[in-house]
C-alpha cells in the first residue's frame, strides 16, 4: 500500500537544519514513530507531498524550503504587550515570567498563538509570536514503516485512533 489522501502513515525520521550535515533538530528513531493521517492537514504540505507514493519499508531523504515550511521570520511578530496582561492570580508578570518561556495566549479574535518572551521592561513584556522554526529550511531523513488505510471512525473524526494516535 502507498502513501496516499486517507491513509494512515507511521514513519521514523530525522529532522536536520539545511541538510543532511545540519544541526540536528529531532529524531524519533529510538522512540514511538510519528503517525498520521496523510491529507488531513496535520502536517506541513510540502512533507506530505515528499511522501506521497512511498511504501512501507521506503527510506526518504528531502528538503523543504522555510518559505513552505513554518514560513519567513517576520520582524513584525515581535510586539511589546502591557504587563497588565499577563497579571496571573494576583501576580505580576516580573514575578512569576522570565525571558525564554514560552506562553500559550490569543488573539483579539480568539486564535490560539505560542509567544516567547524575549524581554520584561517597566512597561511591558516584548513577546515573539514566529514559530521557532520559521526561517529555517528544513531536512528530513526517515523510513516509512507502514501504510495502512484509515477506519471510518478515524475518517470521520480526522485523526488517527489507537497506536500512535488519539484515543476515545
Amino acid at each position: 500500500m502507498q502513501v496516499g489522501n486517507n491513509k494512515v502513515v507511521s514513519l521514523h525520521y530525522r529532522l536536520q537544519i539545511d541538510n543532511a550535515e545540519g544541526e540536528l533538530v529531532e529524531e524519533t528513531f529510538g522512540s514511538e514513530p510519528l503517525v498520521f493521517m496523510y491529507g488531513a492537514g496535520q502536517m506541513i504540505p510540502d512533507f506530505e507531498k515528499n511522501l506521497e507514493g512511498k511504501a512501507a519499508g521506503d527510506d526518504f531523504a528531502f528538503g523543504i524550503e522555510s518559505q513552505n515550511a513554518y514560513g519567513e521570520y517576520n520582524p513584525e511578530a515581535i510586539v511589546k504587550l502591557p504587563l497588565e496582561t499577563f497579571n496571573m492570580n494576583g501576580k505580576t508578570a516580573t514575578e512569576w515570567m522570565e525571558k525564554g518561556m514560552t506562553i500559550p495566549m490569543a488573539d483579539a479574535n480568539g486564535n490560539r498563538l505560542t509567544g516567547v518572551v524575549q524581554d520584561i521592561t517597566e512597561d511591558g513584556v516584548v513577546m515573539d509570536f514566529n514559530h521557532p522554526m520559521a526561517g529555517q529550511n528544513l531536512y528530513f531523513t526517515g523510513k516509512i514503516e507502514s501504510v495502512r488505510e484509515a477506519t471510518p471512525e478515524e475518517l470521520a473524526h480526522g485523526h488517527v485512533h489507537g497506536e500512535g494516535g488519539v484515543e476515545h
